[in-house]
């Protein structure tokens, strides 16, 4: 394999990581949103989520 080869290998590995970890991030975001947002319980509210 050509060494330009295993960088474009490297840099498709880096994006689909970076993307991976984005995208993990807003999924964590939008469920605190929809478990502890303006329609949560009482309950909700006080639960080690939304802490």
């Amino acid at each position: 394999m050509k060494p330009s080869h295993l960088l474009v290998i490297g840099a498709v590995v880096a994006v689909c990581g970076a993307a991976l970890v984005l995208f993990t991030d807003i999924e964590v975001s939008v469920v605190r949103w929809a478990s502890c947002g303006p329609f949560a319980t009482q309950q909700e509210d006080r639960s080690e989520l939304c802490r």
